[in-house]
């Protein structure tokens, strides 16, 4: 791709960023397809897949035969009269990816609610709050045995029961809470727009310790061998001691880092807006390679078969190696991809922004399936 292609996909996420920053609605009575609408990413337990759609819906796939495991579940929200739209309803965006367990799926939305369903029937166990609803939601809700998390644009990082969606604590940053949050026993880790990383304890969301960087962080942070690391929008990635948070190393990119990074045998990969995947040494932050996609890098990568799997913001998804140094095209689905990816079974699961659910076999590439989400 050309650098022109990489400036415009850096430029079109930078506008999202201002549109979702800013709370600014398109004006417009339909939905501009030319934005995307959501990113959320697959969960998958068993042969079972859960995410939410372009269209505002909770979906369950079983993954075997492709066929819905019960009807799609709309969420959405009063919309106001303006710009000569009548008062009604509006599908509310995705980004987070759900989170599952073998009873219940968790979701959150753009309107502000968090949302527990049944996952045999697809039926609505609950919703927090109740009554209104907080500032947007962007990252994903995180589950950890009978508590679930997520964060709000009004800065808070909120503790529900899973069960019953009864609101346990609450924990307030100095600005937006965008990222997914990551929990690590009894700690959980959540970055902000007002530069901190926080290290809360899950059981009354009381302070452990912070780390501020030069820039927003949205990023998901990787918990890993004694070390928490994350991506920042000042073009750092930091490697923190999990116990204290002090600093081990950072690393400086070209551009932002958006996505979850990954780690496997004492190498850490984190993709950049710059077009790179970063591949360092967990315990000093030595650069070991950096793989040039030629396109910016949202989505999370996963790991299959020993081999790390990525995909650029084109559509192009590769197979990264470090013994021997490699960068296999897996497979090109011509269609963007900013969610992030799933595996499960050598199999792996993309989300498009086209809203289509691919399944592409992690070794040989082939397309083992695809699937519209959208209703006809």
């Amino acid at each position: 791709m050309s650098k022109k292609g990489v400036i415009s996909k850096a430029l079109l996420l930078a506008v999202l960023l201002l549109v979702l920053a800013s709370g600014l609605a398109l004006p417009s009575c339909q939905t501009a397809r030319s934005v995307p609408r959501g990113w959320s990413g697959v969960s998958v337990i068993d042969e079972a897949l859960f995410l939410g759609s372009m269209e505002g819906k909770l979906v369950a796939i079983d993954g075997s035969t492709q066929q819905r495991l019960w009807p799609d579940v709309p969420f959405e929200q009063k919309q106001s009269g303006g710009f000569g739209c009548a008062q009604g309803t509006q599908a509310v965006a995705i980004y987070g990816t759900p989170a599952v367990t073998f009873e219940l799926v968790y979701l959150t939305g753009y309107n502000g609610k968090a949302y527990a369903v049944n996952m045999e029937t697809g039926a609505l166990r609950w919703v927090y709050p109740r009554e209104d609803e907080l500032d947007p939601i962007v990252g994903g809700p995180a589950v950890l045995g009978d508590r679930v998390y997520f964060g709000s644009s009004n800065g808070k990082l909120y503790a529900l029961d899973a069960a019953t969606g009864d609101k346990l604590w609450e924990f307030e940053s100095g600005d937006k809470i965008w990222g997914t949050p990551a929990v690590n026993g009894q700690t959980l880790y959540i970055g902000s727009f007002d530069k901190k990383l926080y290290a809360l304890n899950v059981a009354d969301g009381s302070l452990k310790w912070q780390f501020e960087t030069e820039g927003a962080i949205v990023a998901t942070p990787l918990v890993y061998d004694g070390a928490v690391y994350f991506g920042s929008f000042d073009r750092h990635l930091y490697a923190l001691n999990e116990a204290d948070g002090s600093l081990r190393w950072k690393y400086q990119a070209d551009n932002w880092f958006w996505s979850r990074p990954l780690a496997n045998d004492g190498i850490i990969y984190a993709g950049s807006v710059d077009g790179k995947v970063h591949a360092l040494k967990t315990e000093s932050g030595e650069v070991v390679a950096v793989f040039d996609l030629e396109s910016p890098i949202s989505a999370s990568p996963v790991l299959a078969g020993g081999d790390v799997i990525v995909a650029a913001e084109t559509g192009q998804v590769y197979s990264l190696s470090i013994n021997p140094r490699q960068k296999k095209s897996l497979v090109n689905l011509e269609d963007e991809i900013y969610a992030p990816l799933a595996t499960s079974d050598g199999v792996i699961y993309i989300h498009s922004a086209d809203d289509v659910l691919y399944a592409v076999d992690a070794r040989s590439g082939a397309t083992l399936w695809s699937l519209e989400l959208e209703s006809e």
